[in-house]
């Protein structure tokens, strides 16, 4: 199985469509949950694309869009830090971070190796030192909180993104 990378630094039409179908496909047993719902997500990708760094991802078997990742980077006076459940160490976010905010890949291509290799091609050129993502810890039964850690990230802190999201767990590592 060959998946072909493509990175985005905008949303062309056919590139959001794309990443909209991934998600629907990836979410769809949440999609009811006001936090997972398509609408939800659109505002959110709405607002990501206009931050600082945004990229994104998309992973192609063939023409069939399969997965994603994107993220954006993130100082120290972001939103992103107003939120922690727990005050940071000292100096913590005086470096910019990538802040990975979504990864999803379609059911037939997980256990391939696929989400590591999209999540590897947005973290390759970066120029932030640490990337930190936040990751629902009953997701999966815990399986994805702990296919992170296989990754090398680490829990610093806890957080809930918005009203209507559970708490969800900060992880980092280094780039």
């Amino acid at each position: 199985m060959t998946i072909e990378l493509r990175h985005h630094t905008d949303l062309a039409a056919e590139t959001r469509r794309d990443l909209m179908d991934v998600y629907a496909d990836v979410r769809a047993p949440l999609l009811h949950l006001a936090n997972y719902s398509v609408e939800a997500f659109t505002e959110r990708l709405d607002r990501h694309v206009g931050e600082p760094g945004f990229e994104l991802v998309l992973g192609y078997d063939g023409d069939v869009p399969v997965g994603y990742a994107y993220g954006n980077s993130v100082d120290s006076g972001d939103r992103y830090w107003k939120r922690m459940a727990e005050p940071l160490p000292d100096g913590y976010t005086d470096t910019p971070v990538l802040a990975l905010k979504e990864i999803g890949v379609r059911t037939p291509w997980r256990g391939t190796g696929t989400a590591r290799r999209i999540h590897d091609a947005l973290l390759a050129h970066r120029a932030e030192d640490r990337v930190i993502l936040m990751v629902n810890p009953l997701a999966g039964d815990g399986k994805v909180q702990a296919l992170y850690v296989s990754w090398d990230y680490r829990p610093v802190n806890s957080q809930a993104s918005s009203p209507d999201s559970p708490r969800l767990t900060v992880m980092a590592r280094p780039r």
